[in-house]
Protein backbone atom coordinates (compact mmCIF):
# COMPACT_ATOMS: atom_id res chain seq x y z
CA UNK A 1 0.00 0.00 0.00
CA UNK A 2 1.53 3.38 -1.00
CA UNK A 3 2.32 5.67 1.88
CA UNK A 4 1.82 9.39 2.16
CA UNK A 5 4.81 11.68 1.60
CA UNK A 6 6.42 13.65 4.37
CA UNK A 7 4.32 16.81 4.79
CA UNK A 8 7.48 18.86 5.34
CA UNK A 9 8.98 17.81 1.99
CA UNK A 10 9.33 20.40 -0.77
CA UNK A 11 6.41 19.95 -3.16
CA UNK A 12 8.79 20.10 -6.12
CA UNK A 13 10.29 16.80 -4.94
CA UNK A 14 6.96 15.08 -5.73
CA UNK A 15 5.92 17.15 -8.76
CA UNK A 16 5.43 15.44 -12.11
CA UNK A 17 7.16 16.68 -15.21
CA UNK A 18 5.78 14.22 -17.77
CA UNK A 19 3.18 16.51 -19.34
CA UNK A 20 3.22 18.82 -22.38
CA UNK A 21 2.92 22.58 -22.08
CA UNK A 22 0.77 24.29 -24.72
CA UNK A 23 1.62 27.61 -26.33
CA UNK A 24 -1.23 30.09 -25.82
CA UNK A 25 -1.09 31.17 -29.47
CA UNK A 26 -1.33 27.70 -31.04
CA UNK A 27 -4.55 26.25 -32.42
CA UNK A 28 -6.46 23.39 -30.86
CA UNK A 29 -5.35 21.15 -33.74
CA UNK A 30 -1.69 22.00 -33.11
CA UNK A 31 -2.18 21.44 -29.39
CA UNK A 32 -3.67 17.98 -29.93
CA UNK A 33 -0.84 17.08 -32.30
CA UNK A 34 1.72 18.15 -29.69
CA UNK A 35 -0.03 16.08 -27.01
CA UNK A 36 -0.02 13.00 -29.26
CA UNK A 37 3.61 13.57 -30.16
CA UNK A 38 4.92 14.10 -26.62
CA UNK A 39 2.47 11.79 -24.88
CA UNK A 40 0.81 12.14 -21.48
CA UNK A 41 0.89 10.17 -18.26
CA UNK A 42 -2.16 8.75 -16.53
CA UNK A 43 -4.85 10.95 -14.97
CA UNK A 44 -4.01 14.18 -16.81
CA UNK A 45 -7.02 16.42 -16.21
CA UNK A 46 -5.69 19.87 -17.07
CA UNK A 47 -3.29 21.20 -19.67
CA UNK A 48 -1.41 24.40 -18.96
CA UNK A 49 -0.79 27.20 -21.47
CA UNK A 50 2.37 29.33 -21.48
CA UNK A 51 3.48 32.42 -23.36
CA UNK A 52 6.54 32.81 -25.56
CA UNK A 53 8.81 33.04 -22.50
CA UNK A 54 7.37 29.94 -20.86
CA UNK A 55 5.33 31.78 -18.22
CA UNK A 56 2.00 30.34 -17.11
CA UNK A 57 -0.93 32.24 -18.65
CA UNK A 58 -3.87 29.81 -18.57
CA UNK A 59 -5.29 26.38 -17.86
CA UNK A 60 -7.24 24.22 -20.28
CA UNK A 61 -9.45 21.40 -18.95
CA UNK A 62 -9.22 18.28 -21.08
CA UNK A 63 -12.95 18.30 -21.84
CA UNK A 64 -12.83 21.84 -23.18
CA UNK A 65 -9.82 21.01 -25.35
CA UNK A 66 -11.48 17.93 -26.88
CA UNK A 67 -14.81 19.64 -27.60
CA UNK A 68 -13.49 22.88 -29.13
CA UNK A 69 -13.12 23.62 -32.82
CA UNK A 70 -9.76 22.61 -34.29
CA UNK A 71 -9.24 26.11 -35.64
CA UNK A 72 -9.73 27.94 -32.35
CA UNK A 73 -6.66 29.16 -30.54
CA UNK A 74 -5.74 27.95 -27.09
CA UNK A 75 -5.84 31.47 -25.64
CA UNK A 76 -9.46 31.82 -26.81
CA UNK A 77 -10.71 28.83 -24.85
CA UNK A 78 -8.34 28.63 -21.89
CA UNK A 79 -9.16 29.82 -18.37
CA UNK A 80 -6.89 32.75 -17.60
CA UNK A 81 -7.25 32.74 -13.82
CA UNK A 82 -4.86 29.99 -12.75
CA UNK A 83 -4.09 29.06 -9.15
CA UNK A 84 -0.53 27.80 -8.96
CA UNK A 85 1.77 26.51 -6.24
CA UNK A 86 5.14 28.23 -5.79
CA UNK A 87 8.12 25.91 -6.08
CA UNK A 88 9.05 26.85 -2.49
CA UNK A 89 5.80 25.33 -1.13
CA UNK A 90 5.78 22.26 1.10
CA UNK A 91 3.64 19.16 0.69
CA UNK A 92 1.51 20.38 3.60
CA UNK A 93 0.79 23.65 1.80
CA UNK A 94 -0.08 21.71 -1.36
CA UNK A 95 -2.48 19.60 0.68
CA UNK A 96 -4.15 22.77 1.96
CA UNK A 97 -4.57 23.98 -1.63
CA UNK A 98 -6.38 20.78 -2.61
CA UNK A 99 -8.77 20.99 0.34
CA UNK A 100 -9.44 24.71 -0.13
CA UNK A 101 -9.81 24.94 -3.93
CA UNK A 102 -10.88 21.35 -4.74
CA UNK A 103 -8.95 21.14 -8.01
CA UNK A 104 -7.48 17.77 -9.00
CA UNK A 105 -4.08 19.19 -9.94
CA UNK A 106 -2.01 22.37 -9.61
CA UNK A 107 0.92 23.65 -11.65
CA UNK A 108 4.12 24.40 -9.76
CA UNK A 109 5.81 27.64 -10.84
CA UNK A 110 9.07 29.44 -10.10
CA UNK A 111 9.50 33.11 -9.15
CA UNK A 112 9.01 34.20 -12.77
CA UNK A 113 5.86 32.04 -13.06
CA UNK A 114 7.46 29.50 -15.38
CA UNK A 115 5.97 26.04 -15.01
CA UNK A 116 8.44 23.64 -13.40
CA UNK A 117 6.09 20.78 -12.58
CA UNK A 118 2.58 19.65 -11.69
CA UNK A 119 1.26 18.18 -8.46
CA UNK A 120 -1.60 15.67 -8.59
CA UNK A 121 -4.16 15.00 -5.86
CA UNK A 122 -3.37 11.30 -6.16
CA UNK A 123 -0.18 12.02 -4.21
CA UNK A 124 -2.40 12.31 -1.12
CA UNK A 125 -5.07 9.79 -2.04
CA UNK A 126 -3.28 6.70 -3.34
CA UNK A 127 -5.18 4.47 -0.92
CA UNK A 128 -8.50 5.62 -2.34
CA UNK A 129 -7.36 5.45 -5.95
CA UNK A 130 -5.88 2.00 -5.55
CA UNK A 131 -8.65 0.39 -3.49
CA UNK A 132 -11.34 -1.51 -5.31
CA UNK A 133 -12.41 -1.41 -8.94
CA UNK A 134 -14.50 1.75 -8.73
CA UNK A 135 -12.90 5.19 -8.89
CA UNK A 136 -13.85 7.37 -5.94
CA UNK A 137 -15.77 10.59 -6.38
CA UNK A 138 -13.79 13.80 -6.12
CA UNK A 139 -15.60 14.70 -2.89
CA UNK A 140 -14.38 11.47 -1.28
CA UNK A 141 -10.79 12.27 -2.23
CA UNK A 142 -10.96 15.78 -0.80
CA UNK A 143 -12.64 14.54 2.37
CA UNK A 144 -9.78 12.07 2.82
CA UNK A 145 -7.18 14.75 2.23
CA UNK A 146 -9.02 17.09 4.58
CA UNK A 147 -9.12 14.44 7.28
CA UNK A 148 -5.36 13.93 7.09
CA UNK A 149 -4.86 17.67 7.09
CA UNK A 150 -6.97 17.95 10.25
CA UNK A 151 -4.79 15.32 11.90
CA UNK A 152 -1.55 17.16 11.27
CA UNK A 153 -3.10 20.52 12.06
CA UNK A 154 -3.45 19.33 15.65
CA UNK A 155 0.32 19.68 16.04
CA UNK A 156 0.38 23.25 14.66
CA UNK A 157 -1.77 25.70 16.65
CA UNK A 158 -0.30 28.64 14.77
CA UNK A 159 -1.63 27.29 11.45
CA UNK A 160 -5.10 26.87 12.96
CA UNK A 161 -4.97 30.41 14.32
CA UNK A 162 -3.79 31.86 11.01
CA UNK A 163 -6.54 30.03 9.12
CA UNK A 164 -9.48 30.80 11.44
CA UNK A 165 -8.72 34.09 13.17
CA UNK A 166 -9.35 36.40 10.16
CA UNK A 167 -12.92 35.14 9.95
CA UNK A 168 -13.48 35.77 13.66
CA UNK A 169 -12.55 39.39 12.99
CA UNK A 170 -15.66 39.49 10.80
CA UNK A 171 -17.72 38.69 13.90
CA UNK A 172 -15.94 41.45 15.83
CA UNK A 173 -16.64 43.93 13.03
CA UNK A 174 -20.29 42.89 12.79
CA UNK A 175 -20.75 43.17 16.56
CA UNK A 176 -19.25 46.64 16.53
CA UNK A 177 -21.54 47.67 13.68
CA UNK A 178 -24.56 46.33 15.60
CA UNK A 179 -23.55 48.34 18.67
CA UNK A 180 -23.22 51.51 16.60
CA UNK A 181 -26.61 50.83 15.01
CA UNK A 182 -28.23 50.35 18.41
CA UNK A 183 -26.67 53.60 19.61
CA UNK A 184 -28.26 55.45 16.70
CA UNK A 185 -31.68 54.33 17.99
CA UNK A 186 -31.00 55.01 21.68
CA UNK A 187 -34.06 57.26 21.99
CA UNK A 188 -36.33 54.57 20.53
CA UNK A 189 -34.97 51.93 22.91
CA UNK A 190 -35.36 54.15 25.97
CA UNK A 191 -38.96 54.98 25.08
CA UNK A 192 -40.13 51.35 25.15
CA UNK A 193 -38.63 48.72 27.46
CA UNK A 194 -40.71 46.02 25.74
CA UNK A 195 -38.63 46.51 22.57
CA UNK A 196 -35.48 45.93 24.61
CA UNK A 197 -36.90 42.82 26.30
CA UNK A 198 -37.41 41.03 22.97
CA UNK A 199 -34.18 42.11 21.29
CA UNK A 200 -32.43 38.86 22.23
CA UNK A 201 -35.33 36.78 20.91
CA UNK A 202 -35.31 38.57 17.55
CA UNK A 203 -31.57 38.01 17.10
CA UNK A 204 -31.76 34.42 18.30
CA UNK A 205 -34.55 33.49 15.89
CA UNK A 206 -32.70 35.07 12.97
CA UNK A 207 -29.43 33.32 13.75
CA UNK A 208 -31.23 29.98 14.12
CA UNK A 209 -32.87 30.27 10.69
CA UNK A 210 -29.64 31.48 9.10
CA UNK A 211 -27.69 28.54 10.59
CA UNK A 212 -30.32 26.08 9.35
CA UNK A 213 -30.14 27.50 5.83
CA UNK A 214 -26.33 27.45 5.92
CA UNK A 215 -26.24 23.82 7.04
CA UNK A 216 -28.54 22.73 4.21
CA UNK A 217 -26.65 24.82 1.65
CA UNK A 218 -23.17 23.63 2.64
CA UNK A 219 -24.38 20.04 2.47
CA UNK A 220 -25.78 20.66 -1.04
CA UNK A 221 -22.58 22.37 -2.22
CA UNK A 222 -20.63 19.15 -1.71
CA UNK A 223 -22.29 17.64 -4.77
CA UNK A 224 -23.73 20.62 -6.67
CA UNK A 225 -22.25 22.98 -9.21
CA UNK A 226 -23.07 26.56 -8.24
CA UNK A 227 -24.55 28.33 -11.25
CA UNK A 228 -27.36 30.81 -11.87
CA UNK A 229 -30.03 28.15 -12.47
CA UNK A 230 -29.21 26.26 -9.27
CA UNK A 231 -29.03 29.43 -7.18
CA UNK A 232 -32.35 30.81 -8.45
CA UNK A 233 -34.07 27.48 -7.81
CA UNK A 234 -32.59 27.23 -4.32
CA UNK A 235 -33.43 30.89 -3.58
CA UNK A 236 -37.07 30.42 -4.64
CA UNK A 237 -37.39 27.37 -2.40
CA UNK A 238 -35.69 29.10 0.52
CA UNK A 239 -37.85 32.22 0.20
CA UNK A 240 -41.01 30.12 0.28
CA UNK A 241 -39.84 28.22 3.36
CA UNK A 242 -38.69 31.40 5.12
CA UNK A 243 -41.97 33.19 4.39
CA UNK A 244 -43.93 30.40 6.09
CA UNK A 245 -41.51 30.25 9.02
CA UNK A 246 -41.49 34.02 9.42
CA UNK A 247 -45.27 34.38 9.25
CA UNK A 248 -45.95 31.62 11.77
CA UNK A 249 -43.19 32.65 14.18
CA UNK A 250 -44.04 36.35 13.90
CA UNK A 251 -47.69 35.76 14.78
CA UNK A 252 -46.78 33.62 17.79
CA UNK A 253 -44.30 36.20 19.10
CA UNK A 254 -46.82 39.03 18.54
CA UNK A 255 -49.46 37.15 20.55
CA UNK A 256 -46.96 36.55 23.37
CA UNK A 257 -46.06 40.26 23.54
CA UNK A 258 -49.71 41.31 23.43
CA UNK A 259 -50.81 38.90 26.15
CA UNK A 260 -47.84 39.66 28.41
CA UNK A 261 -47.69 43.45 28.13
CA UNK A 262 -51.10 44.27 26.63
CA UNK A 263 -49.31 46.49 24.14
CA UNK A 264 -50.60 45.99 20.56
CA UNK A 265 -48.10 48.47 19.08
CA UNK A 266 -45.11 46.66 20.58
CA UNK A 267 -46.66 43.33 19.53
CA UNK A 268 -46.91 44.56 15.93
CA UNK A 269 -43.34 45.87 16.03
CA UNK A 270 -41.80 42.65 17.33
CA UNK A 271 -43.99 40.30 15.28
CA UNK A 272 -43.51 42.11 11.97
CA UNK A 273 -39.76 42.34 12.52
CA UNK A 274 -39.55 38.59 13.11
CA UNK A 275 -41.63 37.86 10.00
CA UNK A 276 -39.53 40.09 7.71
CA UNK A 277 -36.09 39.44 9.12
CA UNK A 278 -36.41 35.65 9.04
CA UNK A 279 -36.73 35.89 5.27
CA UNK A 280 -33.49 37.87 5.00
CA UNK A 281 -31.81 35.48 7.42
CA UNK A 282 -32.64 32.55 5.14
CA UNK A 283 -31.38 34.45 2.10
CA UNK A 284 -28.05 35.18 3.80
CA UNK A 285 -27.82 31.56 4.95
CA UNK A 286 -28.10 30.45 1.32
CA UNK A 287 -26.21 33.25 -0.44
CA UNK A 288 -23.08 33.60 1.70
CA UNK A 289 -21.86 29.96 1.53
CA UNK A 290 -22.80 29.81 -2.16
CA UNK A 291 -20.73 32.91 -2.89
CA UNK A 292 -17.79 31.69 -0.82
CA UNK A 293 -17.89 28.34 -2.61
CA UNK A 294 -17.94 30.14 -5.93
CA UNK A 295 -14.89 32.17 -4.87
CA UNK A 296 -13.07 28.96 -3.87
CA UNK A 297 -13.15 29.84 -0.17
CA UNK A 298 -14.07 27.36 2.53
CA UNK A 299 -17.77 27.93 3.43
CA UNK A 300 -17.54 25.69 6.50
CA UNK A 301 -15.13 28.13 8.18
CA UNK A 302 -16.09 31.47 6.68
CA UNK A 303 -19.86 31.28 6.13
CA UNK A 304 -20.83 31.35 9.82
CA UNK A 305 -19.19 34.64 10.84
CA UNK A 306 -20.12 36.41 7.59
CA UNK A 307 -23.72 35.21 7.34
CA UNK A 308 -24.52 35.68 11.03
CA UNK A 309 -22.98 39.16 11.04
CA UNK A 310 -25.09 40.22 8.06
CA UNK A 311 -28.16 38.57 9.58
CA UNK A 312 -27.80 40.43 12.87
CA UNK A 313 -27.30 43.76 11.11
CA UNK A 314 -30.37 43.24 8.92
CA UNK A 315 -32.53 42.12 11.86
CA UNK A 316 -31.54 45.11 14.00
CA UNK A 317 -32.07 47.47 11.08
CA UNK A 318 -35.61 46.20 10.56
CA UNK A 319 -36.34 46.09 14.28
CA UNK A 320 -35.22 49.62 15.11
CA UNK A 321 -36.66 51.17 11.94
CA UNK A 322 -40.11 49.67 12.49
CA UNK A 323 -40.01 50.57 16.18
CA UNK A 324 -39.01 54.18 15.46
CA UNK A 325 -41.92 54.50 13.03
CA UNK A 326 -44.75 52.88 15.04
CA UNK A 327 -43.72 54.25 18.43
CA UNK A 328 -43.75 57.90 17.37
Amino acid sequence: MPSLPDFNDAVLKHARKDFPLLQAGMTVQAALEKIRREGVAERVIYFYAVDGEGRLVGVLPTRRLLTSSLHEQVDQIMIRRVIALPNSATVLEACEFFVLYKFLAFPVVDQERRVVGMIDVSLFAEELLAAGDEQPHADEIFEAVGFRLAQIRGASPWRVFRYRFPWLLVTVAAGTACAILAGAFETTLSSSLVITFFLTMVLGLNESVSMQSMAVTIQALRSTKVDRAWFLQALTRELANAALLGSATGMIVAVVVWLWKNDPIAAFCVGSTVAISLVTAAVFGLSVPSLLHRLKLDPKIAAGPVALGLTDLAALGFYFTIASIVLK
